[in-house]
């Protein structure tokens, strides 16, 4: 099995056969047939749950949702399934130059398809789409949730696909498009089996972590392709001063700059940004062209970099478990 079928099978096929064992609490269908025509609608019928006990299930049947999705924080505990990724799409077009009720811009962080302010939120199996193009940052998804995970999703988009605002993130065999700062904000997020697949010239990650914070983006076991043979990009650049990236065990396409990093015209930045690679490979991957402000991990350094020591906090989350069941 060639890697294109790889992931066609990961997105695709294995959703197909799961999808209709079960019902869940909420069926979501566009032609009337569940009990929402919405993922909105769903959402927002969907009881307060308390902290612990089973999430509420809301499926959701193939079809593409036009619609902005808003999860206010007290909808924690929901697990959103979709009926397969590439079927299950969920898309809007909102880019941060349009104007607002009172006439001026929105802004970037008012663009996303579907925001997310609840803690213990989870999503499998869906498209979440901004398609509004090559016009600046437009947002497929905002997360500001706490213990929020991502399974077999794909996240399309051009500037600024992914914003992890705060909380911590996980996304495992997710399929991320994009071509400027399409992964960025503050969160700490752990991207595990990951395709990140570059559109145009740009830059894959703008992490703007505070400087007491350990980890913010961690990819590891991802692969890095380009859209098209002509485009270059570079691994990331930091929005703040304390920026933290780190790629481990990545295949890289010679769509990676052999810099790999860059420090947005701000110099001082080199000192501050916490940028490392550990067993890249592919043509992409060339440690002795790196820019010196970035590191190479040792072995003993890269294997105490996991789930749980970047998300498991003061509660010890460590979502991979789940993934295992």
């Amino acid at each position: 099995m060639n890697g294109s079928n790889i992931w066609q099978f990961l997105l695709v096929g294995s959703a197909l056969l799961l999808f209709p064992a079960a019902r869940g609490d909420a069926l979501v269908a566009a032609d009337g047939s569940g009990d929402f025509r919405s993922v909105q609608a769903a959402i927002d019928a969907a009881p307060q749950l308390g902290p612990a006990g089973p999430a509420w299930v809301i499926r959701v049947k193939a079809g593409t949702y036009r619609e902005v999705v808003y999860v206010q924080r007290e909808k924690r505990g929901i697990r959103v399934v979709g009926e397969s990724a590439a079927n299950t799409i969920i898309s809007y077009d909102l880019n941060a130059r349009l104007a607002g009720r009172d006439g001026r811009p929105i802004g970037t962080f008012r663009t996303p398809t579907m925001w997310i302010d609840a803690d213990d939120f989870s999503v499998e199996e869906l498209t979440l789409a901004n398609t509004a193009g090559a016009v600046g940052q437009a947002l497929a998804v905002r997360v500001d949730g706490d213990r929020v995970a991502f399974r077999r999703c794909r996240f399309l988009g051009w500037q600024d696909t992914i914003l992890g605002n705060r909380g911590r993130h996980y996304y495992e065999s997710c399929l991320i498009t994009g071509a400027v700062d399409f992964i960025f904000g503050a969160a700490t997020e752990f991207y595990h089996s990951c395709r990140i697949q570059c559109r145009g010239n740009g830059y894959i990650t703008a992490a703007s972590t505070p400087a007491g914070q350990a980890f913010g983006f961690v990819f590891d076991g991802c692969e890095i392709a380009g859209e098209s043979p002509a485009v270059r990009t570079y691994l990331g650049r930091p929005w703040r001063a304390d920026a933290s990236t780190v790629f481990l065990r990545t295949v890289m396409g010679d769509v990676v700059r052999p810099p790999g990093w860059d420090n947005w015209r701000r110099p001082e930045r080199e000192k501050t940004a916490r940028y490392a690679e550990f067993a890249s490979a592919g043509p992409g991957a060339n440690p002795s062209a790196r820019v010196p402000w970035a590191r190479q991990l040792t072995a003993a350094e890269a294997a105490a970099i996991t789930v749980r020591s970047v998300l498991g906090g003061t509660d010890g989350w460590d979502p991979s478990v789940a993934s295992a069941k």
